[in-house]
């Protein structure tokens, strides 16, 4: 059935997880049932300049009637929720905008926190409390929220994972001379990248190619500038491998992305913090059959228990270095966890997903045409 389909989110042109999140979805869902459509109210700190299609609409600090106004239009609406994206205090200006919506609502969670701050909880459990139906993930997500908040209709709670776009193999394969180990996202702290710098001296007779890709978040970009950044390359030239590391801080669009991505020998996602149950390059990472090196996150921990990934405490460098060397030089491993990655590549290409989001959409749709006849 034709749909018009809302979105809560972000969105290009803001470069962030959550605009691409919100965009790919909303691609994918439309075509999964041809003639439906997307409005979306994209979240914004301040008015910007159109982008020339009715079909976005800007929210920006306290418009939440006009905002609801928007989406109430639509037949069902999707709601990214992340702490930050959304003005008020911890973001409270998200539930002015769900206590207007009349049509059903499905709430995507890409954080949930183990010890969240009083607001946090507040904010987080009322969203949940306007939601017809809520979506983590990651089992690990679910389960969080399951136990560690009020949610009067944990059977509402479901995963669906992350999408991600299917990648091609590269027109060279991975490099022999240099192996390349990929991180890619947005920088800033928490990203541990300093971790895999460390990490490189114990590795100097493979000659690896740390590439650490993406851009500075515009968050810390505004706060301190290109600072972190600075701190890492001083790391590097301290550490002694300076010619071992190189920041690329292009912007890369989906297909670049993936190139980039296909030359990878393996990806490193040396993360800092224990709570994150999402990571979106974790997902792309083995939607393109990469090998894994991680910290013991909870989505990795998830994902990567199978073999598709080796896990490494976190914050330690001798730790992330017998790894790297393991995926490296180790007969026939590298391999192994490539094929573990492209097992599950299926269920994590945007189109699988978009057919759960239809499947759930369907079944809020279906049960509140019941509940008003």
């Amino acid at each position: 059935m034709v749909r018009t389909y809302g979105f809560l989110s972000t969105y290009p042109p803001t470069q962030c997880g959550l605009a691409t999140f919100t965009a790919s979805l909303l691609h994918h869902l439309t075509a999964a049932t041809p003639g439906s459509t997307g409005r979306v109210v994209r979240v914004l700190t301040e008015p910007v300049a159109a982008t020339g299609t009715s079909m976005v609409h800007q929210m920006t600090p306290g418009a939440v009637e006009e905002a609801a106004e928007v989406l109430n239009r639509c037949d069902l609406v999707v709601v990214q929720h992340e702490y930050g994206i959304y003005a008020g205090r911890d973001g409270a200006d998200v539930l002015g905008v769900l206590a207007r919506l009349r049509v059903p609502v499905i709430i995507v969670l890409h954080t949930v926190l183990t010890t969240p701050t009083p607001g946090q909880r507040q904010v987080l459990e009322e969203a949940v409390g306007f939601a017809d139906a809520v979506v983590t993930m990651s089992e690990a997500a679910r389960q969080r929220l399951v136990d560690g908040y009020a949610v009067e209709r944990p059977d509402e709670v479901v995963v669906i994972p992350h999408g991600a776009l299917p990648v091609e193999p590269p027109a060279r394969g991975p490099s022999t001379d240099r192996p390349m180990i990929l991180t890619w996202g947005l920088l800033g702290h928490g990203k541990g990248i300093e971790w895999g710098i460390s990490a490189l001296p114990a590795l100097r007779d493979l000659r690896p190619r740390y590439l650490v890709a993406g851009q500075t978040h515009p968050k810390v970009l505004a706060h301190e500038g290109e600072l972190y950044r600075s701190n890492l390359r001083d790391r590097a030239i301290a550490f002694g491998v300076a010619d071992l590391v190189e920041f690329d801080p292009a912007y890369r669009e989906v297909n670049a992305l993936a190139e980039l991505v296909g030359q990878a020998d393996v990806v490193l996602l040396p993360y800092d913090s224990s709570e994150q149950v999402t990571s979106g390059v974790l997902i792309e990472a083995l939607a393109a059959g990469k090998p894994v090196v991680a910290t013991e996150f909870p989505h990795a921990v998830e994902l990567l228990a199978d073999g598709a990934g080796l896990l490494v405490p976190h914050r330690d460098s001798a730790a992330i270095s017998a790894a790297l060397r393991r995926v490296l030089t180790e007969p026939g491993l590298a391999a192994a966890m490539s094929d573990r990655s492209t097992s599950l590549a299926p269920a994590l290409s945007w189109s699988a997903v978009a057919n759960r989001y239809h499947r759930l959409a369907e079944r809020l749709l279906t049960a509140r045409v019941v509940v008003t006849t």
